[in-house]
Parts: C-alpha cells; sequence; structure tokens
C-alpha cells in the first residue's frame, strides 16, 4: 500500500495507503476523491461549527473512534477553535476535509450553533429515528412534524441521517439560547406524542420503545453534534445524509437509496436542497411561540 501526495487549495497532502479499502470496494484514494466531489455541498453547513468525525482507521468493518480534539500532528494550516477543555477542527475548507480523509474520518458530525456566536443555535433541529426496522413510520412522523411545525408558522428542510432515520431543520434566527429552543422543542415532541401516541415516544431507552419511532428533541443541545448534510456514513453501503423534497416521503423510499455512487447523479438533478438551512435567506423568530409557551406552562 503506497503513499501518494496531492495538492489540495495550494496544499500539500500526502495520503497514506491509498490502496487500503474503506468501505466494500472503496479504496481510501476513491475516498478522498469522492470528498472532493462532495465539499461544495457539504462545507457550507460545516463551516464555524464544532466539528466531531468518526475514524475508521481500518475501514468500516473495523474499530472505530470519536475524535473532537485537533490531533498534535495536524498541519498549521487547520483552522481550530477552542470552546471548553476542547480544541475542535473547524472545517472551513476542501484540503482540510481531505486532510481528515486521509485519517480515515468516514463521517462528520457539526455543532448547532457557531464557534463564532457560541450557545445560540441557527436551527431548530429534530431526529426521528426508527426503534424496529422499516422507514414508513419514520416518513410518517416527519410529515406529522411538519404538519405541527407550520400549524406555528414554521418550516424547514428533511434530511436523511443516512442511517436509518431522518431530521426536520428549521432555520431560527441565532439570538435564543439552548434553554429558549428547548422549550419549543419539548413543546413540538410533547404535543406529537400526545397526538400519535401508537406511533411516538420520547422514551430514551430503546428497550422500552417497542415499535415505536423515537422522537429524540434532546439531541439538541450546547456540546451535542448531528450528521452534517452530504455527510457520508460509515455503512457498508455507503450510504449519504441527503436532504429530501417534502414530497419525497412516500412507500418505497429508504436510506440505501442515496450512496457515494448514486449521490451526483442526484446534485445534479435536483441541486443543493439544503441551501436553505446552510445559506438561508430567512430565519424564523422564536418569540411569539416562546411566549405562547410561557402560558401554556
Amino acid at each position: 500500500m503506497g503513499d501518494r501526495l496531492v495538492r489540495v487549495e495550494d496544499k500539500e497532502i500526502k495520503i497514506s495507503n491509498v490502496d487500503k479499502e474503506l468501505y466494500p470496494g472503496i479504496t481510501k484514494y476513491d475516498w478522498i476523491l469522492h470528498l472532493t466531489r462532495l465539499a461544495p455541498y457539504l462545507l457550507p453547513y460545516a463551516q464555524g461549527r464544532y466539528l466531531t468525525t468518526i475514524r475508521y482507521p481500518d475501514g468500516v468493518k473495523g474499530k472505530s473512534f470519536y475524535q473532537k480534539n485537533i490531533p498534535d500532528h495536524a498541519p498549521d494550516w487547520v483552522k481550530r477553535t477552542t470552546w471548553g477543555e476542547i480544541e475542535y477542527i473547524l472545517l472551513q475548507d476542501t484540503a482540510t476535509l481531505v486532510w481528515l480523509g486521509n485519517l480515515a474520518s468516514l463521517e462528520f458530525h457539526v455543532s448547532f450553533d457557531r464557534a463564532e456566536h457560541p450557545g445560540y443555535p441557527t436551527e431548530l433541529v429534530f431526529d426521528i429515528d426508527p426503534s424496529v426496522e422499516g422507514f414508513e413510520a419514520v416518513m410518517e412522523t416527519a410529515l406529522l412534524t411538519r404538519e405541527t411545525l407550520r400549524s406555528m408558522g414554521l418550516d424547514g428542510v428533511v434530511k436523511t441521517s443516512g442511517a436509518t432515520g431522518l431530521q426536520v431543520y428549521v432555520p431560527i434566527q441565532p439570538r435564543y439560547s439552548y434553554e429558549e429552543t428547548r422549550q419549543i422543542s419539548q413543546f413540538v415532541a410533547r404535543f406529537l406524542q400526545d397526538r400519535h401516541p401508537q406511533l411516538i415516544t420520547l422514551e430514551r431507552s430503546v428497550k422500552k420503545r417497542g415499535n415505536k419511532v423515537y422522537f429524540d428533541y434532546l439531541q439538541h443541545w450546547r456540546g451535542k453534534s448531528l450528521i452534517t448534510a452530504y455527510s457520508p456514513r460509515a455503512r457498508s453501503e455507503a450510504t449519504v445524509s441527503v436532504p429530501l423534497k417534502w414530497e419525497e416521503l412516500k412507500p418505497g423510499l429508504t436510506p440505501e437509496d442515496f450512496t457515494l455512487e448514486t449521490v451526483y447523479q442526484r446534485l445534479e438533478q435536483v441541486g443543493d436542497l439544503f441551501a436553505p438551512i446552510s445559506q438561508p435567506n430567512h430565519r424564523y423568530d422564536l418569540q411569539a411561540i416562546l411566549q405562547f409557551i410561557s402560558t401554556k406552562a
């Protein structure tokens, strides 16, 4: 397994073990090429956020570990920032993405707030996961979530997690604390559970969920992260977290439809459906909703 030097954005990066298989049929050098193609779509939302990567030195079939702190051997040109006791990488450019790819970082998870304005999330985010196999209940829950949000004067973008679930993002003015956004997230979650008790659960314990869909509003918090749009996942199918049109949520859709082999054709056909989140023209004001919830407390 040899090494290869590549030049990205005037940075020279050594790619080691280029022939090592990271996914079935995908070598590390293939992986690097995939990252350069995904970069224009992945970077706009990831930039300026606290990054957590999951590294698989021996590929998806091997062991993995989370990395939050920037490695000591990181090049000086890799941007970084400190929050708490952690010195995070800032995924600002394609060169950094390629450098991380060489470390066998197969997943890219980012914070809900930006380093320049910590503590104030830029979206409300709802993470919807099945408790048993199947995607239809997850899609139904996402559509019910949108219906509820629209009744509140809000709307957002849905994307696959790249694994088994869906995530709903609502762009908001970044002037509300996590405590304030939690009030709204919890209100939406409890409303949906009360209206659809046979479908939706807020139970964190997997053993206690039965076959219900888990509506996770707690993940949206300081110090936590979620897979970023267009990040691949460390699954043998090489799935990618892909934004969807709401009308695509119908029987027959599965997360496995969107992989490193199929995502580029989709991007050519539909463009960047996450642009309303990564580069929003409008962010919602939550003040009236917070005032309404306070009268119900």
